[in-house]
């Protein structure tokens, strides 16, 4: 799937690029004028960079972790933790980098959907147990909570917009998560099919 580009005035002096992530997938940069963004409910998202050159990016992943790589049988291993998160890492230590240098940041798994099943909570204890396995030192976080989170993160510099989404972007939010992964479990797969265009 192609990234959504928009410009945007207010990045790079005028002539910026958004590109939005939606949830299993991930997007990497070496452009300093583009800003990654998505919109976070019980999901959690990586915000990784490499800190000298500035190549980095953003995952967005639903479930903390499969061992299969599938979702309703079909390969979907970037909806879950363990493969976004080692997804996007081996994209950035690409760019000249080790896993020691890495600038990690977390956000999401907000607790807004069934609080039995704690889906938001157990997304931010996975990628916190994540980062301390493979021994990548945590930057900053902003995980668990009762709300929503909007977040624009410049991987040029490290710098990361959050918005707490409130009120009636709060039910939005929670309406698509669920549609989301409901549309999931019910399209039968042919081959090689991009969900969203």
């Amino acid at each position: 799937m192609a990234p959504l580009a928009i410009r945007n005035p207010e990045a790079a002096g005028g002539a910026g690029r958004i590109v939005r992530v939606l949830p299993g997938e991930f997007h990497v940069t070496g452009d300093p004028a583009t800003t990654v963004v998505t919109v976070l409910g019980s999901c959690v998202s990586a915000c990784i960079r490499n800190p000298f050159n500035g190549f980095g990016g953003l995952n967005h992943f639903m479930l903390p972790e499969s061992e299969s790589e599938e979702w309703n049988g079909v390969s979907a291993a970037n909806r879950y933790g363990n493969f976004a998160m080692e997804a996007l890492i081996n994209a950035v230590l690409k760019s000249g980098c080790t896993r020691l240098d890495l600038e990690v940041k977390l956000f999401g798994g907000a607790s807004m959907h069934n609080p039995v099943s704690n889906i938001g909570g157990k997304n931010a204890a996975f990628a916190r147990h994540y980062l301390d396995v493979e021994r990548i030192p945590l930057a900053s976080s902003d995980l668990g909570g009762d709300y929503g989170r909007r977040i624009h993160y410049s991987p040029a510099t490290g710098k990361v917009q959050r918005l707490l989404l409130k009120d009636k972007e709060d039910r939005q939010v929670i309406t698509e998560e669920a549609r989301y992964g409901s549309s999931l479990r019910k399209v039968q797969f042919d081959g090689d099919i991009d969900l969203f265009d």
